[in-house]
């Protein structure tokens, strides 16, 4: 059975199931976005109300008077010592396996030996608690780490990830109880089992209502019937959170899967470009039989609140592998930059090439930035949804840009040979876009979690007001139509005058460099003026919001990039190194010129070439863990 009977409530509409409905949509369209409004719900009330969406810092900067500049500032947490010991050790176990030339096996996979060393000194526990083996690891700790271990290697950082975050570690320590965690959680801790999870299906992506794998009672087990695609870790990760629907409504299933395909159980095989290191596979259930003691019961909500729980840390994952992957670009395209000689002269001396070497450690620094500020809103208690949804967009386009139009111009002609880094990884760089959620369908989600209290407050009624006296196209000016709009209208009339009328609150910034400071009162000044202009475009397009998917996007993105600003610039004013500084002054002007359509000055120029012709001359924090690759067909 499900953790409770649906109640009246969980019946009522959801705020974007009303504005559907009121918006002529299908009630069938209206259903399936309710049902995902409502897994929202579900979720939020799993977070103390201080904690919840509308108390965070991204949805406060734009709503509030003033910016809660407090809950933009990140810092370092340090690891225990047992912690940073098994991070530590983990790093240096990938580092010998790839001296050894042991880091894949003939496929060109992680091999197993691999994982069980990896086992062996914790990795897999560093998420899991304590009093189940694990180390118990704060986030803040083990999301920087992420980033240290993708220099080593960016698969097995990944698979800390699928296995941590968004596999079942994550739902039974957070909606497991007490049996549950204690069958599952000392094996997950101590590698002998892996994890992965199932979510995705053929037809079941972005949306999630169009999901058909379903788990039938049966006794004491529930039997599972359907297809599972894209699934991460899936041959040594036996052990596997699984979304289905039981009684039509989505659930979560710990499911240990056989070693050997049978006749319940089919794996789904592939070509896929994409994490090619790892088994990604696909999963055929046929009268699957699973024990009804392994069904995950939250206090609220269903599957898709145990699921879109998970994501979030995922996402910070996402991003802070991106800073270590491009951390790998930067290193491998500075040796390459001082041996590739043009008219006499190396590369590294040139213009482009060191304004491509300073954008790059712009856009690490953002990330470095993203994942401090994130991971520590979560360990602090926050729901951080739309914080992460912030990371990891800006993480996977980053990684995306730096991937094409750094490295690969950078270097040239051999960035297509065999062996080459960006040859043999392509693919992985360009897939974080699309996983852990596609990056604008992410951006209208971070967009409807903005004005969903704005629009349940002052536009619902309105709307509501509307359909009741079967108004379709409301105007002010006629008589009937201000009648019926007088009692609804009124809350907004006032917090639209107030917003134009009363001053902007002035922002209390820390002491930190001007250049910095400047960028950061620019954030807070442009996301503060966001309000009366997202206001406006609800304003304007009504109901019929939910269509115009290209101005939700739009105004999400420029949203999302003033936050980045205003995070990049806080974690360079509290760094002492200068490079880092300067990388994070030359991020915020091109997002700030991007903002306002600005052409670049040759200020900006003279920066960002002298900061790459410093990281080329010196060093960035990081690089000099990494040893870069081999230049292929030198010809000196």
């Amino acid at each position: 059975m499900l953790s409770h009977p649906p109640t009246d409530a969980e019946h009522e509409p959801s705020f974007a199931e009303t504005a559907l409905k009121l918006g002529g949509k299908s009630d069938e369209e209206a259903r399936r976005t309710g049902a995902i409004d409502k897994a929202d719900d579900q979720v939020e009330a799993l977070f103390a109300p201080q904690y919840q969406t509308v108390q965070s810092p991204a949805h406060r900067a734009v709503w509030d008077r003033g910016v809660p500049m407090e809950l933009f500032q990140s810092g370092d947490v340090a690891a225990s010592t047992e912690v940073q010991t098994v991070m530590d050790r983990s790093i240096q176990i990938v580092k010998q396996h790839r001296r050894a030339n042991t880091l894949l096996d003939p496929q060109g996979k992680i091999p197993a030996a691999v994982l069980q060393d990896l086992a062996e000194v914790g990795y897999w526990g560093l998420l899991v608690d304590r009093e189940y083996g694990g180390s118990g690891s704060p986030f803040a700790a083990f999301a920087p780490f992420l980033t240290r271990m993708a220099m080593a290697d960016p698969t097995i950082a990944g698979l800390a990830s699928v296995h941590g975050c968004i596999g079942a570690v994550d739902p039974l320590r957070t909606f497991g109880n007490a049996e549950q965690k204690q069958s599952f959680l000392p094996g997950l801790a101590n590698g002998s089992r892996l994890s992965a999870f199932a979510l995705t299906e053929p037809c079941a992506g972005s949306d999630l209502t169009a999901m058909r794998t379903h788990a039938v009672r049966a006794g004491n087990e529930f039997v599972v019937n359907g297809e599972k695609l894209f699934i991460t870790n899936i041959i040594p990760g036996r052990t596997i959170g699984l979304v289905c629907l039981i009684e039509d409504r989505p659930a979560v299933l710990i499911v240990d899967l056989p070693r050997e395909e049978n006749e319940h159980f089919q794996l789904c095989k592939y070509g896929l470009w994409a994490l090619k290191q790892t088994h990604n596979q696909g999963i055929v259930f046929k009268d699957f039989r699973v024990p009804a003691e392994n069904l995950l019961t939250p206090i609220r909500g269903d599957g898709l609140t145990i699921a879109y729980h998970g994501l979030n840390l995922g996402r910070v994952a996402l991003c802070a592998n991106a800073a270590g992957t491009m951390r790998l670009m930067l290193a491998n395209m500075i040796p390459w930059a001082e041996f590739r000689v043009t008219y006499g002269v190396p590369i590294a001396t040139r213009e482009l090439v060191q304004r491509r070497l300073g954008q790059l450690a712009g856009l690490i620094t953002a990330c470095d930035a993203l994942v401090a500020w994130c991971s520590g809103l979560i360990d602090h208690g926050y729901r951080g949804e739309m914080e992460c949804v912030i990371a990891k967009i800006f993480g996977s386009e980053a990684q995306k840009r730096a991937a094409i139009e750094l490295f690969m111009k950078t270097l040239g002609g051999r960035s297509f040979l065999k062996g080459h880094p960006f040859g043999d990884n392509v693919h992985e760089y360009l897939a974080p876009c699309i996983y852990e959620g596609e990056g604008e369908m992410l951006g209208m989600a971070f967009f409807k979690s903005l004005v969903k209290q704005h629009g349940k407050t002052y536009f619902e009624p309105i709307g509501k007001a509307l359909a009741a006296a079967g108004i379709k196209k409301p105007n002010p000016w006629n008589p009937s139509h201000a009648w019926a709009l007088k009692s609804v209208a009124f809350p907004y009339l006032k917090w639209l005058i107030a917003q134009r009328l009363l001053p902007a609150a002035k922002t209390q910034l820390p002491s930190m460099p001007a250049p910095l400071a400047r960028h950061a009162e620019f954030a807070c000044q442009a996301l503060q003026a966001m309000a009366t202009e997202i206001s406006g475009t609800m304003g304007k397009f009504q109901l019929s919001l939910a269509d115009r998917q290209c101005r939700m996007a739009e105004l999400s993105h420029r949203c999302q990039n003033l936050i980045v600003i205003l995070c990049t610039a806080l974690y360079g004013a509290r760094t002492q190194d200068e490079l880092v500084r300067e990388s994070a002054d030359v991020l915020c002007q091109e997002l700030i010129q991007e903002y306002t359509g600005a052409r670049p000055t040759n200020s900006y120029f003279r920066q960002v070439t002298q900061l790459g012709g410093a990281i080329a001359a010196g060093s960035f924090p990081g690089l000099v863990e990494i040893t870069p690759e081999e230049i292929l067909m030198r010809y000196d």
